[in-house]
């Protein structure tokens, strides 16, 4: 099955064959990033990943792909555009996987919103882009928003609007032009986590497969906020990728 952010930019490389796409993936060395550039480049893409640490993760770091991808380290909050610019390069299209979690909602705030949108502008400035596509947040889990979650959490929701917005205004306002993935929960790899949580692959599955039955399924329709969020089957990382 083709993966929902590749198979967006693939449009475009249908537009220019022949040519190798030029994408640059922001939070290339994460959970979701690394996974991305790795489908990417089996698909014969031109691959940037740029991120604070400039090198791939331990999960891949040895596989032959990794190979094929131009690594950079950049701090998306404090490096200056010219210095960004350097690292994003010219491309023609993105894939921001950026984001962060914990309870100071200007670390939010910054993190999935203005870490973003510097991300965007400096893909605009290369002066060649032509999609987008960004890791957002389900739209069940956002209806949680108002009643269900800590207020801390609204720097969360706030940074992730300010994402979207970048990712539209980076390919001249056209939202088409642009692939917004909306998972709940991910899941995948070989190892759990806290912070942000996560579950391996072969627990996720199974809670996924045990999820997809129709009478939890029905639950889940017909329950409120966090209840209704907590039914909903986790997504693999793989077809977030």
């Amino acid at each position: 099955m083709v993966s929902s952010i590749l198979s967006h930019l693939l449009l475009l490389a249908s537009i220019t064959p022949g040519a190798s796409l030029s994408v640059t993936v922001f939070g290339g060395t994460g959970f979701a990033g690394s996974r991305v550039c790795k489908l990417l480049v089996n698909g014969g893409a031109d691959v940037t990943s740029v991120s604070k640490s400039g090198t791939p993760p331990k999960w891949c770091a040895q596989e032959d792909w990794t190979k094929d991808v131009q690594w950079k380290s950049a701090d998306l909050l404090s490096a200056d555009d010219a210095s960004l610019d350097l690292a994003v390069g010219s491309p023609e299209a993105v894939v921001s996987c950026v984001g962060v979690v914990g309870t100071d909602p200007d670390v939010l705030r910054r993190g999935n919103g203005d870490a973003n949108a510097a991300a965007f502008d400096s893909s605009k400035r290369g002066g060649r882009l032509r999609r987008a596509a960004y890791v957002s947040v389900g739209s069940e889990v956002d209806a949680c928003r108002e009643n269900w979650l800590p207020e801390f959490f609204g720097g969360y929701f706030d940074g992730k609007i300010i994402a979207e917005k970048a990712a539209i205004d980076a390919v001249g306002g056209d939202a088409k032009r642009v692939c917004l993935v909306k998972p709940t929960f991910i899941y995948g790899g070989a190892d759990f986590g806290l912070l942000p949580p996560r579950v391996n692959f072969e627990y996720g599955a199974g809670v996924e497969e045990l999820l997809m039955l129709p009478p939890l399924r029905f639950l889940a329709d017909n329950t409120p906020g966090l209840i209704k969020v907590a039914l909903r089957p986790p997504v693999c990382v793989d077809s977030v990728a």
